[in-house]
């Protein structure tokens, strides 16, 4: 009788140990499925890259961004920029200096002044912004924003020439980076150049 209830007592905590780990093991790949979902779903997706070409350099160029499907709100403050012309490599942050208010339309984009002479900076020009919550000191886009991010080349690279590949990344805070990756034409034709399109 005394081993019988002590196999008893021994298969209850054997049985209590395999349903606690089962149900910690539960919980965290929950965790870990809701984490992967919200990292793919979220975050910021570049739409376009267009260059201004003067003189045969392209000196400033700007990435069209809106947020990713299932993403929360994006601070532009925790964003950086990375960019690489494979001899150097530049890391930019919001300046709110240069936060351009572009929603009611600009004559010329690229005299917008959105563009820092400072290389590890960038400015943003505002395009579509219906809840007016990106604002020049706290530039939060949400679902149906698009925003323009304004890079002065000649500043980081001091111009990018002809046959020079681009590439970098855009990075939020939280949620999926966005490549950056174009190579500049063989000739300069126009003003404006399309360099990178979704």
């Amino acid at each position: 009788m005394i081993i019988f209830i002590a196999m008893v007592l021994v298969a209850g905590i054997v049985a209590y140990v395999i349903l606690s780990t089962g149900s910690l093991l539960e919980i965290r790949s929950g965790n870990t499925g809701t984490q992967t979902i919200k990292e793919v779903s979220s975050g910021l997706k570049v739409s376009a890259i267009q260059g201004h070409n003067t003189l045969g350099l392209i000196d400033k160029i700007v990435i069209l961004i809106t947020p990713r499907a299932g993403s929360p709100n994006i601070d532009l403050n925790g964003v950086l920029i990375e960019l690489s012309d494979s001899e150097q490599k530049n890391v930019l942050e919001y300046s709110s200096p240069y936060w351009v208010d572009g929603t009611t339309g600009l004559d010329n984009l690229f005299d917008a002044d959105a563009f820092s002479s400072v290389s590890s900076q960038f400015g943003v020009i505002v395009l579509v912004d219906d809840d007016g919550s990106c604002n020049q000191s706290t530039p939060v886009i949400n679902r149906g924003d698009s925003v323009m991010l304004a890079l002065n080349t000649t500043a980081i690279f001091s111009g990018i020439a002809e046959n020079v590949n681009i590439v970098g990344n855009v990075m939020p805070e939280e949620g999926a980076w966005s490549i950056i990756e174009f190579r500049t034409p063989s000739s300069f034709v126009n003003p404006i150049l399309i360099l990178q399109q979704d």
